[in-house]
């Protein structure tokens, strides 16, 4: 895995690993269950710091790129496992504009949980 980070960019580097990382999964350069750099071997070989790697990492696994586990380390998940991260992750959207929708109208936290409730009885 070659992954290298500009400090000189404005994207931060951060972003740049985690960029570099889910292009490398795209290209099926990375395969589920291939395992990444531990965090600390990763900041020292970019020369950058390991709440940097870390960060990066922590985004992957939000996206259901990679799953983290002790004592086994992060390795690229499989692909179910990305698909339900994905849904997730927009669902997790819709969820916080719905709450920002009731909250504009006034609802309290009780009406707001009821309408959801409710919408899952429908369905």
């Amino acid at each position: 895995m070659h992954i290298a980070v500009d400090l000189s960019s404005g994207v931060p580097p951060y972003e740049q690993i985690r960029g570099q990382v889910t292009a490398l999964v795209a290209a099926g350069s990375l395969t589920p269950g291939d395992r990444l750099p531990t965090v600390r071997d990763l900041a020292a070989d970019l020369g950058v710091a390991v709440g940097t790697v870390q960060r990066a990492y922590r985004e992957l696994e939000a996206t259901g790129t990679v799953v983290s586990r002790r004592r086994h380390g992060t390795v690229v998940a499989a692909a179910g496992d990305q698909a339900r991260a994905a849904t997730v992750a927009t669902v997790r959207r819709s969820a916080r504009s719905f709450a920002r929708q009731a909250r504009a109208a006034g609802l309290s936290e009780a009406e707001a949980l009821d309408l959801v409730r409710g919408a899952l009885m429908a369905d």
